[in-house]
């Protein structure tokens, strides 16, 4: 391949099947234990605390955990910008992943144990996930970056087919041999999927890690908070300052609300003003840093508005392996098809999600945007994100109907959770697929592994919501007024969030009329 060669030319690079297939079965062991992970907590390991203690403690468990995997994310994408790269990275973080599968299988009755190896898995999995993603991107140049969008569907698309026969096989290991083997079962798949990436080692594009960079994106938005103006006062440094106070009291605060609501707030406070605080006075940095230091780092800031943006949906989404399972506790689970009846495990209905989004993005790609276009309507990625938020909503008024004919007293088949899976899952289609692209491509070369892990921690701020909204409820006062309605607990919280996320949507939707969208894959190859 020369500088001179086509763009559009190129050929689908011949190592991607390896990430594929790494991919799948890392998704199957996460996934595998992810979805078993509230049941096991409530009928077992939570045993100790009084019954009505054990499904609110399940659920904070389970987001904290969530929480965990996604926050971990900038800890990796800083290892592979700065040191190790994206490969060596993944390698070594796996082999952590493994440990922790280990874990869980042999301290199935040892809360510590139990919680340490939650813990490995966080941080492995976390560290490796925005890495495998911008890996993929990293395997394609001007050439070929068409075929690109192929590959990324494709990568989404074997996520969701090793979640499917996870979600489908998992909960009958559990329900039939036991959390050692429930638990050890994707732990072998993700030894399988370690060895699968270090067989293509050598077939791999490897980007080197970047050097250091005195016009990275920290140094030129302290420039620009620190740097003063002749007449002028520094506004945005004072705003700054405000979040970090903001941030100290959330710290503060932790003892009453937690370590990881108190933790994770300090955070998102700290960005947040921060980065409006860089925003106000970025000029100021310019011939201090080159112009396209400025320009990047103006780009990077006009993202995580995007990103901000998003985060209710994942407050929706992820509620499906924690409320959406202690709901379809309460339905009837005897379900009949064309004459045949059969038992569902309320775990396993989440299997409808990666089976759904094994359907709809051939059919989105195929079918529904084709038909878009001959309308006229261009489906842009921003565009699918906002249907998608709104999608997202709209599950959470159909499951909130189902939650009051089920404190009505109505018996429920647990069939009628198809509707609001549909749903969501048509969401998450519009939604993640097309973000994971959308961070690729928005992102400046230099911070690809970084602005990956920020996309994943806007997953981590929407647990930060499920969390804040369950602690909320355990106030007096609040389930009060919720009672005072005449409405159950569960059922106003999947209101409030069906709304929380359908004003995000309009937010969204908003801004996206604003965003100008950049080109940021590497040039041809030499």
């Amino acid at each position: 391949m020369t500088d001179l060669a086509k763009p559009g030319s190129g050929r689908m690079p011949r190592q991607i099947p390896y990430i594929i297939a790494n991919e799948g079965c890392e998704r199957f062991s996460f996934y595998g234990m992810r979805n078993i992970l509230t049941p096991f907590l409530i009928t077992t390991l939570l045993m100790f605390l009084p019954e009505d203690m054990r499904t609110g403690e399940a659920k904070h468990v389970f987001h904290t955990f969530v929480i965990g995997v996604y926050f971990f994310p900038l800890l990796g994408g800083w290892l592979a910008d700065r040191y190790f790269g994206k490969y060596n990275t993944v390698f070594w973080l796996s082999l952590v992943y493994c440990a922790g599968h280990a874990c869980l299988a042999i301290f199935e009755d040892n809360v510590n144990g139990f919680y340490f190896g939650l813990f490995l898995i966080a941080l492995g999995s976390g560290g490796i996930k925005p890495l495998v993603a911008s890996f993929v991107g990293d395997q394609f140049d001007q050439t070929n970056k068409h075929k690109a969008k192929v590959v990324f569907d494709a990568f989404y698309w074997i996520i969701n087919f090793g979640s499917f026969f996870a979600s489908l096989a998992i909960p009958l290991l559990l329900m039939h041999y036991g959390p050692a083997w429930a638990f050890g079962v994707p732990g072998i798949l993700m030894f399988i999927a370690t060895m699968v990436f270090w067989a293509g080692k050598k077939k791999y594009v490897h980007v080197p890690p970047a050097p250091p960079n005195p016009h990275s994106f920290m140094q030129v938005a302290k420039t620009a908070l620190l740097a003063k103006a002749p007449g002028q006062g520094r506004p945005g440094l004072n705003v700054a300052l405000i979040g970090a106070l903001a941030a100290v009291v959330s710290l503060a605060m932790s003892v009453q609300w937690g370590f990881v609501i108190g933790a994770c707030t300090a955070l998102v406070l700290l960005m947040a003003f921060g980065g409006i605080g860089a925003s106000m006075q970025l000029d100021r940095a310019r011939g201090l840093h080159p112009q396209e230091a400025v320009d990047g780092v103006r780009a990077v800031l006009r993202i995580l508005i995007v990103f901000a943006l998003v985060t209710p949906f994942w407050s929706l989404f992820d509620q499906k392996a924690s409320t959406w399972i202690v709901q379809a506790n309460a339905m009837t689970t005897q379900v009949s098809v064309f004459g045949w009846t059969f038992d569902v495990i309320p775990a396993q209905m989440q299997a409808l999600n990666p089976l759904l989004v094994m359907i709809l993005i051939p059919f989105n790609n195929f079918a529904l945007f084709p038909l878009l276009r001959k309308f006229g309507l261009e489906p842009t990625p921003l565009r699918r994100m906002t249907t998608g938020i709104v999608l997202s909503a709209a599950a959470w008024v159909v499951v909130g109907n189902l939650q009051v004919a089920i404190d009505g007293g109505d018996p429920i088949s647990i069939a009628w959770q198809i509707a609001p899976y549909a749903l969501l899952t048509l969401g998450e289609v519009l939604v993640s697929a097309t973000g994971l692209e959308f961070a690729y491509s928005q992102a400046p070369a230099s911070m690809k592994g970084v602005i990956m892990a920020l996309w994943y921690l806007a997953v981590t701020v929407g647990n930060l919501w499920v969390l804040i909204v369950n602690a909320s409820v355990k106030n007096e006062s609040v389930v009060g007024y919720i009672e005072g309605t005449g409405m159950g607990v569960m059922a106003a919280q999947m209101y409030f969030f069906a709304g929380f996320a359908l004003l995000s949507a309009i937010a969204f939707g908003w801004y996206a009329t604003r965003y100008k969208m950049v080109d940021h894959y590497r040039g041809n190859a030499a």
